[in-house]
């Protein structure tokens, strides 16, 4: 790896660690300095004995679950981008989020349990990933014949169109949910479909689904240079292009279902934190996928902590401030598209 690449990614990986080291001191309730040791020290032994040790380990709970969540979104936004050859793609674009809104929305309309809301979301968001790649299977594939354009070369442009439908779908049925949900829990549904950590823990299945598909991308990382660079010409270059799509619209939705069914349904973090790192560090995927990570990650981390400060004691959902941050950054960076396209 060369010593630039190295460089960026530790520097990164530096502000990553920084941000979970500030969620983990602030908060309404202050960790005195003298007694940081000693909590960290019964937190590293599993075993919180002190106020607190107990605040480290839920607020370093909650910033796992965040950091886990935003490198989801960021590495989904990478794979989707990819796939759908557009750089302002969105993860939440082919309605998996949709999907688990529907179920989480469904379990929540029902009162029931807090496992049984993760499931119905992630049951949901399989059920729709399943449907669109029943749907859209042509279109997923590729070859040779992409080149000549044939028939069977697969177009992108529906498969994203088929994911909007599905996701327009959903999104009346969700509608639907709201309209008819009781008081008392109408608000914990807006909550949710704001996107909220509030409740999150620690969580091993994030981290391994986050860990597997990053490993699996890096494997591909020159066969996705490949096709972004060339992407008429991909399959003549030696690459499988109808597997890596396959494996881009698989990893994106199971990657996109977990962060879903942790966080709610989190906007512009899959959005803006792939395209910014494309436009820091380059369009090479073999830098773009690690980064995209850490600064999804260390970036949902620090909007989770200004939503548990900035009114504290009261909490806001941190999807507010990722929309709040967001929004300017997009449109900031679709100017630059703009004035480079002239």
């Amino acid at each position: 790896m060369p010593a630039r690449r190295r460089a960026t990614l530790a520097l990164l990986a530096a502000c990553a660690l920084l941000a979970l080291a500030g969620a983990g001191l602030a908060g309404s309730v202050s960790v005195p300095l003298a007694e940081l040791p000693g909590a960290v020290a019964s937190l590293l032994a599993g075993a919180p004995d002190s106020m607190a040790a107990t605040l480290l380990d839920l607020r370093l709970g909650r910033a796992s679950s965040a950091f886990a969540t935003g490198a989801s979104l960021a590495l989904a936004g990478v794979m989707m981008q990819a796939l759908v050859r557009n750089p302002l793609a969105d993860p939440y674009v082919l309605g998996v989020s949709a999907g688990a809104a529907v179920g989480a929305l469904a379990a929540l309309l029902f009162g029931a349990a807090l496992w049984l809301v993760d499931l119905g979301a992630l049951a949901g968001a399989v059920a729709i990933s399943l449907l669109l790649y029943a749907l859209a299977r042509r279109d997923l594939g590729g070859g040779r014949g992409a080149v000549a354009g044939g028939a069977h070369s697969g177009d992108p442009g529906v498969l994203l169109l088929t994911g909007v439908v599905l996701a327009s779908a959903c999104m009346a049925l969700v509608t639907l949910m709201l309209s008819v949900a009781p008081e008392s829990r109408l608000r914990g549904m807006v909550f949710w479909m704001i996107g909220d950590l509030a409740g999150s823990s620690w969580r091993l299945l994030p981290w391994l689904v986050l860990g597997g598909a990053l490993l699996l991308a890096l494997r591909r990382a020159r066969a996705l240079n490949v096709m972004a660079l060339h992407a008429e010409g991909a399959a003549t270059l030696g690459v499988n292009v109808g597997a890596l799509r396959r494996f881009l619209f698989l990893c994106s939705g199971l990657l996109t279902a977990c962060a879903v069914t942790t966080g709610g349904a989190i906007g512009f973090v899959g959005l803006v934190v792939p395209h910014a790192c494309r436009h820091a560090f380059g369009p090479d995927h073999r830098i773009l996928l690690p980064a995209a990570v850490l600064a999804g990650g260390g970036f949902l981390v620090l909007a989770d902590t200004l939503a548990r400060t900035v009114l504290a004691p009261q909490q806001l959902p941190v999807g507010v401030l990722t929309s709040l941050i967001g929004v300017p950054v997009f449109l900031f960076q679709l100017h630059q598209l703009h004035l480079r396209a002239r």
